[in-house]
């Protein structure tokens, strides 16, 4: 019996920030991924109230990059069969920040979380901006932690798992400072991932087995913090 060949793995892992020195490399890595050129991206905000906004920046940001078709996908308010079907045909697909909880929560009640895997494993390319990123891991349990950079749990969400795609957690907006380092430290011991911290302006990207990092990168595995770009 064949083996099934492991999917392709296309993902964009955004610290955030306005940060073009490492932004602007990471959109042109990510509109290239694969090799072809993509075209056409939906944009998810992690609520409806507040992305029509955002959603105007990523369009003038993205279209410097050869975008030139822009869906908006809201996961948070009733929409049609075939809307979600029109916004799973893009290139790429992006995932905004926001509250981690709140997005995780309305993406799997939607049924987009389980869309989102069958759009990574046929090749589409997923982005993630700090929640989304997080999404892409095997947990968002970097939602709470640290302690004192934590989202507000308001939906009371348990089940904390998401997409799975890497086997690492995902730190964005990361400060080098003695009080979050002390509790990545403390986290990295009870963790079985090892954790990425990236501040604003880096970023990860992930080509099939090929990692790429962008601006400064610090990994925290086993009590230990180590840079490793």
């Amino acid at each position: 019996m064949k083996k099934k060949k492991a999917p392709k793995r296309k993902l964009v892992l955004y610290s955030g920030g306005n940060h073009n020195w490492g932004n602007e490399r990471m959109h042109e890595a990510m509109v290239n991924l694969g090799g072809k050129s993509a075209k056409s991206m939906t944009y998810i905000p992690f609520t409806y109230d507040y992305g029509r906004h955002y959603f105007d920046k990523i369009k003038k940001r993205y279209t410097k990059f050869g975008i030139t078709k822009f869906e908006y996908f809201p996961v948070d308010v009733n929409f049609l069969k075939k809307e979600m079907r029109q916004a799973l045909k893009s290139d790429i697909i992006y995932l905004a920040g926001g509250n981690t909880f709140y997005f995780l929560r309305h993406l799997r009640q939607s049924g987009m979380l389980k869309e989102l895997l069958k759009f990574v494993e046929r090749g589409g390319i997923l982005a993630g901006l700090s929640a989304g990123a997080l999404i892409m891991t095997p947990n968002i349990w970097m939602a709470k932690w640290p302690p004192h950079e934590a989202d507000e749990n308001e939906v009371r969400l348990k089940n904390l798992k998401a997409l799975n795609l890497v086997k690492f957690e995902f730190l964005p907006h990361y400060t080098n400072s003695a009080k979050t380092n002390r509790a990545m430290i403390w986290h990295s011991k009870k963790s079985q991932f090892p954790t990425m911290a990236c501040p604003d302006g880096s970023g990860i990207v992930v080509d099939g087995d090929q990692i790429s990092f962008f601006g400064p990168v610090y990994i925290f595995v086993d009590g230990r913090k180590t840079r490793i770009a």
